[in-house]
């Protein structure tokens, strides 16, 4: 096995006369030449066998990466690092809800995933099986993922936030074989259950788990399934002292899935490989990221998101650092008293080098005391990275200034599975500029298109769709699970013309080749980082017996970037005829969406309305109701059936 940095390419390439940058170099040959390029990256990880082939672009739009390789995305996290920092730190637990703070090390993780593993043996999981892991911010979830990726099973993180509604909906499209969960997470130290949630979701799906492996963290009682459901502590017990081998899988072996909010109302299953996914881990982490093997990582975000999966779990550990979970908010203390300070704390503390969080987390800290910034030493900190929805500029200069280190917006998606837009420090020191994730990522070749005509839109602030021309890089999504179809109908033939993989995301291109993302062309919202399908929301609301109809649209808020406002024709007028009616169909329309979807696909407000804006063939105007909401120009309206209905909602605000 080797794990040999790759070079960055020739520096002194040169495009005419003009000298290339280096990274200039490193991004065109990654597109030119994909094949030598990303060769070249895969010393970056251990391989059991080779790869026989880098690239099989033989069936477009599907890439098939390091074709006929043999490797495990486990063996490369923990075990090859075993030798020569065994001892170091690895996984670092931080609970300021329960006031848990404790650290693992290399060893110590490497013998913590055994026992889960073969915990999930005796359960009868085995290579290809799935395993459906709903679980709060605790170790034990980072376990089970890498048990899985050990074993050769497939997991499939849920948030711990989703209603029994999203669960089961999971559940009946991955089929698993086990399910992995927990008797209780904790936020702003209000307990949530999840055995209930789960045993209905059980209930609910037509697709029933072999067994369901609990941790009890003594938070909230659970009431077992006999014959069903298995305590951890004790199969982990029996496997205190357990040796199970990592399972070489072929580099196109499904690694995980993880779903992503549809515009159809069903979530799609996002089906990542193993090798490619672990190549472009390690490149990120050194081209982009600039991590250290023996430093530091602190991501803020949850392994229910790609972010969690990518940079908590297996991106750092790749690189051999030190990766941080937490569980709490950023405004708590380990005491579980208000601290606008706690994460520069745990810089502090462990000398993170490399953080990683979103714009919504800062505009919460901004409004605490700006001596905080200062209190602590952020000597060890290089760099903060932003993601999950655009980084307004006051934001950006805000922590900018308070922190003094490079903040770096990046842009990139679940599909992605690592940053398509942003600057790769680790190449080539390149600026940010306010307002922008940066320029595209080796492996990307984006491109802005007119979302009519499929034109490519080449000069300087032209409006339109952004795409990726494939083949697409490693770690990229393979397919839809189960969705071949899906797949391309979905993502490849949304412009006319043109098989492109489309983000759904409007965006210019500045004259220095840098992107702006200016929102989305369909009806998934951002909030507070969270990707929710306004269509889910849309259908929960619809199954109210006093909703005629319904639209959801994203607005934009100061705090979470986006939220959600509900539009709603009631059947009966008299229900919401006066003020206190109004507020009760309200009321009782959120709480139907918290307990399908949970707390945060709930709409910031139900407005209530006599007809919704449409056009005369019935779709609805959704645009130009966000842009109304939002006191934008709605735009040509010479399609609406009746100017009446927009003008409604106009008077709310």
């Amino acid at each position: 096995m080797n794990s040999v940095s790759a070079s960055a390419g020739s520096a002194s390439a040169r495009q005419g006369d003009k000298p290339m940058s280096r990274y200039a170099e490193f991004y065109r040959r990654s597109v030119d030449e994909p094949e030598g390029f990303w060769s070249e990256q895969a010393r970056l990880i251990d391989w059991k066998t080779p790869p026989q082939l880098i690239l099989d672009a033989s069936r477009p739009p599907f890439a098939r990466w390091f074709v006929g390789g043999t490797t495990n995305l486990c063996h490369n996290a923990v075990d090859r690092h075993l030798a020569s920092r065994g001892e170091q730190r690895a996984l670092i637990f931080v609970s300021t809800e329960t006031g848990v703070e404790k650290s693992y090390s290399f060893k110590e993780l490497h013998a913590e995933v055994q026992r889960v593993a073969a915990s999930l043996m005796e359960l009868g999981v085995g290579k290809g099986d799935r395993v459906l892991i709903y679980m709060p911010m605790i170790p034990e979830a980072a376990f089970a993922m890498l048990a899985c990726a050990r074993i050769g099973a497939i997991h499939c993180v849920v948030f711990g936030g989703f209603a029994s509604g999203s669960l089961a909906s999971r559940i009946e499209d991955a089929t698993p074989k086990v399910i992995v969960s927990a008797d209780a997470g904790s936020r702003g130290n209000k307990i949530l259950a999840y055995k209930p949630l789960l045993d209905e979701a059980i209930r609910l799906s037509s697709h029933k788990p072999d067994a369901v492996l609990l941790f009890d963290r003594e938070l909230a009682p659970m009431e077992l399934s006999e014959g069903r459901d298995h305590l951890a502590s004790v199969l982990l017990e029996k496997h205190r002292d357990a040796e199970v081998p990592c399972t070489w899988l072929d580099a196109t072996d499904i690694s995980y899935t993880i779903y992503t909010s549809g515009t159809t109302g069903k979530p799609k299953g996002v089906q990542r490989d193993t090798g490619g996914y672990a190549v472009a881990l390690a490149a990120s982490m050194q081209h982009i990221f600039d991590g250290r093997a023996g430093e530091t990582y602190f991501s803020t975000s949850d392994i229910g998101w790609v972010v969690g999966h990518s940079y908590i779990v297996y991106g750092p550990l790749i690189a051999g650092m030190a990766t941080i979970m937490y569980e709490g908010l950023p405004t708590q203390g380990i005491d579980q008293q208000p601290d606008g300070g706690i994460w520069w704390r745990l810089v502090e503390k462990y000398k993170v080098t490399v953080m990683f969080s979103a714009p919504t987390a800062v505009r919460v800290l901004k409004k605490q005391d700006p001596a905080l910034l200062k209190k602590y030493d952020l000597s060890s900190l290089r760099a903060l990275f932003l993601a999950g929805e655009p980084l307004d500029e006051p934001t950006g200069r805000w922590i900018s200034e308070g922190l003094g280190v490079p903040i770096i917006d990046n842009y990139w998606q679940t599909e992605s599975g690592w940053p398509i837009l942003t600057v790769a420090n680790g190449v080539e020191r390149t600026p940010s500029k306010f307002g922008s994730p940066g320029v595209p990522m080796y492996g990307f070749k984006v491109k802005i298109l007119h979302e009519s005509t499929g034109e490519e839109l080449a000069g300087p602030d032209e409006k339109g769709v952004v795409v990726i021309e494939g083949p697409t890089p490693p770690g990229f999504m393979q397919t839809v699970w189960r969705d071949d179809e899906r797949f391309v109908n979905t993502y490849w033939k949304s412009v006319p013309g043109k098989l492109v993989y489309s983000t759904f995301d409007w965006g210019i291109r500045d004259a220095d080749g840098y992107f702006y993302i200016l929102g989305r062309t369909d009806d998934v919202i951002n909030v507070a980082g969270h990707r929710l399908g306004t269509r889910e929301i849309e259908e929960s609301i619809s199954g109210h017996a006093n909703v005629a109809e319904v639209a959801v649209v994203g607005v934009a808020d100061a705090l979470k970037g986006q939220v959600a406002l509900a539009f709603v024709v009631a059947k009966d007028g008299a229900a919401v005829a006066d003020e206190q009616a109004a507020l009760q169909l309200e009321g009782e329309i959120m709480k139907r969406v918290s307990d399908d979807l949970g707390a945060l696909a709930r709409p910031a407000r139900v407005r209530f309305v006599t007809a919704l804006p449409k056009t005369r063939s019935g779709k609805l105007l959704r645009r130009a109701i966000q842009a109304v909401c939002e006191q934008r120009d709605p735009g040509d309206l010479t399609t609406i059936d009746d100017p009446s209905t927009l003008q409604q909602i106009k008077n709310l605000f």
